[in-house]
């Protein structure tokens, strides 16, 4: 166990030995401090004068391991003495002791459940500074160092992936100083699915938490099975005009463009101009709920009504259904006829759309994309790039696997709706129309 001491115990190092000494100090509820220390030696006592326990180590000849020579385990100071805040819960120590705690990238643990944890497995108290400083030395222990060390880590990493993923497109770009600016990441597995999925891509993006925080660009698309179909992810420093602009151009040069190619996002004026500029043929939809929530805004409605309608009116097959709804949601609102033309018919239905947008009316499956790295988007820059790889290989096997257990050349998505459609057309008559009455 890390934290017993006894004689004739090997440390690998000093810190080590420090580290044991920290953590039993804890688990036994007692101080101690420094009386001598030097490179070959040290030596620690209880902190109160009296009292008898000390432990001494010397470093071995030619080498870094430390071994205890000495150990009096024995305390003679007043049980009263013993509180339960102590000097050597510093922040590396408790970076130790959380630690494995920290296995698991999804895992969240917040300076209060730091302080939680160590009240209860030591009896420690913690200030919210020391917790915060231990679990950010846990993160370095485990994920690729420090946010510096993980930047400098960045390009090697991206160099083996692209070893070890040909095919993938890596774009590393940095600034004159040779600081980190731009990051864009799309696997083999993305560029050659692509073609066999509807051309309807939704972009989105989200802020990272690290040290540096900066934003994931992401954009996803729907596979056969209806499911989530990562295509590219983007790294910047914020979400603006240029940033915006150089992710798409790489998801272009990638994936290409085609008039029947639609792009999904919300109304961020960012994105509107880089779509512009980086998809020129490209149609341009926007989320149908993103402009639901500012026509609720502009109009201070909380009308059920209005969203119903709304919605309706958004996901129209024809025309002639389309003018019923929207005639009734703008009676009901007045003045949402003119907002709502002046957004663009054709940018939030799919009666008016130049393109076909299927049932892709929202960015929800590139949010949902965002939500499901929620918590590894504290990592380091290298660490979260990692973690990224891992989910979509991981999604991408099951998927493969599952795929080559079916008989059939149509999705299990499509196969279930064609049986659920068979098997209502069988309860269903079938008559002969002679005449353009019927």
């Amino acid at each position: 166990m890390l934290g017993d001491i006894e004689e004739n115990r090997v440390f690998r190092s000093k810190k080590e030995l420090m580290t044991c000494l920290s953590i039993m100090s804890m688990r036994k509820k007692f101080q101690y401090k420094v009386f001598k220390s030097n490179t070959s030696f040290i030596v620690v006592r209880c902190v109160h004068p009296s009292c008898s326990w000390r432990v001494r180590a010397n470093k071995l000849i030619e080498s870094e391991y430390w071994m205890v020579t000495k150990h009096v385990n024995k305390h003679t100071c007043p049980t009263d003495f013993k509180t339960t805040r102590r000097r050597q819960a510093t922040s590396w120590v408790v970076g130790e002791c959380i630690k494995r705690r920290f296995i698991n990238p999804g895992r969240v643990f917040r300076p209060r459940d730091v302080m939680d944890d160590m009240k209860q497995r030591y009896g420690v108290e913690l200030s919210y500074s020391v917790a915060w400083r231990g679990r950010e030395c846990a993160y370095e222990n485990l994920r690729l160092g420090t946010p510096e060390q993980s930047y400098n880590l960045l390009p090697g990493y991206l160099h083996m992936l692209m070893q070890t993923n040909p095919g993938s497109v890596v774009n590393l770009e940095v600034t004159d100083g040779n600081k980190f600016q731009y990051l864009f990441i799309a696997f083999a597995a993305s560029i050659q699915g692509f073609s066999y999925c509807r051309p309807v891509i939704s972009i989105d993006a989200t802020h990272l938490k690290g040290k540096y925080r900066g934003v994931l660009f992401t954009a996803v698309c729907h596979d056969a099975n209806q499911q989530i179909f990562p295509l590219a992810i983007g790294v910047g420093d914020s979400e603006n005009d240029a940033a915006w602009t150089w992710f798409l151009k790489r998801v272009k040069d990638v994936f290409g463009e085609n008039p029947a190619l639609i792009i999904v996002s919300d109304r961020h004026r960012s994105i509107r101009s880089a779509v512009e500029e980086a998809f020129p043929r490209a149609f341009h939809g926007i989320c149908i709920y993103h402009l639901l929530n500012n026509l609720k805004t502009k109009f201070k409605s909380k009308n059920k009504e209005l969203e119903q309608h709304y919605i309706a009116a958004a996901k129209a097959y024809n025309l002639q259904e389309f003018h019923v709804l929207f005639y009734t949601l703008c009676s009901a609102v007045p003045g949402a006829k003119e907002y709502l033309e002046s957004v663009g018919l054709d940018r939030w239905t799919r009666s008016h759309a130049p393109c076909r947008r299927y049932n892709i009316m929202t960015t929800n499956i590139s949010e949902s994309f965002n939500a499901v790295l929620v918590k590894v988007r504290e990592l380091p820059i290298t660490a979260f790039v990692n973690e990224v790889r891992l989910l979509c290989q991981r999604w991408f096997q099951q998927r493969r696997t599952k795929a080559n257990g079916c008989s059939s050349r149509m999705s299990t998505d499509v196969e279930n709706k064609l049986e659920q459609r068979r098997d209502r057309a069988q309860t269903m008559d079938v008559s002969c129309c002679i005449n353009s009455s019927c």
